[in-house]
C-alpha cells in the first residue's frame, strides 16, 4: 500500500483548502437554528463555496451523491442527504460535513452543532466526541502508528460509556478525496502503519450514545444507529509534521492547538 507523502507545495495547497473548509463551518453556524431545513443549509454552503470561495463542493455528484454537504441529524451517523423536507427542531443536533476542492486538493472537516437548546445527553455526547477527536490528534507524530490514534479515541469514548462506530473511518486525503491509509477510530496501540512526515489524513470519530451498531438506509447513503439513539461526529484534516501534527482545518473555536 503506497501512501503519498506531500511535497512542500502540496502542503501549502492543503493549508489553503483546509482553511476554506474551516471558514465554511464558521460561516454556516449562524444559520443553524430551529425552523431551517437541511436543504437550505446545503444551498447556503454550495453558494458560498462557488461564489465566495471560488472552490468546488467535493460531495456533489461524488459516486452519485446529490448534494454539496452532508447533514446528519440526531440518530443519523453520517452521509445524511440535505432535504427541504427535513426541518431542524429545537433540541436537535446536526453534523455538517464539508469537503472542498481548491486547485486540485481536498479539505475535509465536520462539526456537530446544537439546534437551540440541547439535552444534557446531547451535550455530553457531543463534548465526548470532540475530546475523542482531540485525543486522537494529539498522538500524531512521526514514528507513531495508526493503532495509537484508534486506541486513544476508543479508550476515552468507552471510559465515558459511549460507543465507537466501527464501519466508517478516517482516510488519506490530498488530490484524492478518499485515499490510503484508512484511519480506524478503535484498535490497539503500537499496531498498524507507521506515521511519516508529509502524510495527510482525516480523523473523524463517530460516537454513539447507545450501542455501536449502524445500518444503511435504502437511499444507499444515509447511515443511522440501529437503536435510533443519538450519535455525534467531529472531523479534521491532519498533516504529520517533522515534530508532530498540524490541523489543516483548524478553527478559532477549536480548543486544541493548531500545531503540536
Amino acid at each position: 500500500m503506497a501512501i503519498e507523502l506531500k511535497t512542500p507545495e502540496d502542503i501549502e495547497n492543503m493549508r489553503t483548502v483546509g482553511r476554506l473548509a474551516a471558514e465554511q463551518l464558521k460561516m454556516i453556524e449562524e444559520y443553524i437554528k430551529p425552523g431551517v431545513s437541511t436543504g437550505e443549509l446545503d444551498r447556503i454552503c454550495h453558494n458560498y463555496t462557488v461564489d465566495v470561495q471560488d472552490a468546488i463542493p467535493a460531495p456533489l455528484n461524488y459516486h452519485g451523491f446529490p448534494k454539496s454537504i452532508c447533514t446528519s441529524v440526531n440518530h443519523v451517523v453520517c452521509h445524511g442527504i440535505p432535504s427541504d423536507e427535513k426541518i431542524l427542531k429545537d433540541g436537535d443536533i446536526v453534523n455538517i460535513d464539508v469537503t472542498l476542492i481548491k486547485d486540485g486538493f481536498h479539505g475535509d472537516t465536520s462539526k456537530t452543532f446544537y439546534v437551540g437548546e440541547p439535552s444534557i445527553l446531547a451535550k455530553r455526547l457531543v463534548s465526548n466526541c470532540k475530546e475523542a477527536l482531540y485525543r486522537g490528534i494529539r498522538v500524531v507524530r512521526p514514528g507513531a502508528q495508526l493503532g495509537d490514534i484508534g486506541s486513544a479515541i476508543q479508550i476515552y469514548v468507552e471510559k465515558n460509556r459511549f460507543s465507537i462506530v466501527r464501519e466508517y473511518c478516517g482516510h488519506g486525503i490530498g488530490k484524492i478525496f478518499h485515499d490510503e491509509p484508512q484511519v480506524l477510530h478503535y484498535g490497539n496501540p503500537h499496531t498498524g502503519i507507521e506515521l511519516k512526515a508529509g502524510m495527510t489524513f482525516t480523523i473523524e470519530p463517530m460516537v454513539n450514545a447507545g450501542k455501536p451498531g449502524v445500518r444503511l438506509l435504502r437511499d444507499q447513503w444515509t447511515v443511522v444507529t440501529k437503536d435510533h439513539k443519538l450519535t455525534a461526529q467531529w472531523e479534521h484534516t491532519i498533516l504529520v509534521t517533522e515534530t508532530g501534527y498540524e490541523i489543516l482545518t483548524h478553527r478559532n473555536d477549536d480548543t486544541i492547538e493548531r500545531c503540536g
